[in-house]
């Protein structure tokens, strides 16, 4: 095969690779916007707002839910700062908590909650708690410690009131099983 023949060929191939690499590039840069379009006109995109209703609220009533705070042999400063909140099951609302360590070291803490009637316990739904894990506060240290929670939308329509109490309860020593000092 002459020179020639063989260059005029390397050419021919290189030219049908450089089309094909801007065949890809431009059919990569094209992806992004098509597969969005694919998303939502398929409706597996959470980029897009659909409805701004939450059809699992049940507007047509209402339950109070109070709030309680107290401590177990701690002299800590621990209230709620939403004493009450009304809303509609289903319906998520976020109370705050006010803690102080008064004592003059770090002392950790659980938290039980506890809601009268008893029954209600089952209804209230709490998506992010200081309740969920220990609390460790350093001595003087004050903390706001939200409570993100609903009453499920399939609570019985006679719950009107529910009263939500949190206990403070100084955790047990990891060391020997008993208080990890004494108050």
């Amino acid at each position: 095969m002459p020179a020639n023949e063989l260059e005029r060929q390397n050419k021919r191939l290189l030219a049908k690779l450089l089309v094909i690499v801007v065949m890809m590039g431009g059919v990569s840069y094209l992806m992004v916007p098509m597969y969005r379009q694919i998303c939502e006109s398929l409706g597996i995109t959470q980029s897009r707002v659909v409805s701004t209703a939450n059809t699992q609220v049940d507007t047509s009533r209402t339950v109070t839910v109070e709030f309680v705070a107290s401590r177990s042999n701690l002299p800590w400063r621990f209230e709620a700062l939403e004493r009450s909140v009304r809303l509609n099951p289903g319906a998520l609302a976020t109370v705050r908590y006010e803690v102080e360590n008064t004592l003059d070291r770090p002392v950790t803490v659980n938290a039980i909650m506890n809601t009268a009637p008893a029954v209600a316990a089952r209804w209230i739904e709490k998506l992010e708690c200081f309740c969920f894990t220990s609390q460790t506060l350093a001595a003087g240290e004050k903390r706001l410690m939200p409570v993100v929670f609903r009453v499920s939308a399939k609570a019985p329509r006679d719950l009107d009131t529910v009263s939500v109490s949190y206990t403070l309860f100084e955790a047990p020593s990891q060391a020997n099983g008993t208080s990890a000092s004494r108050l």
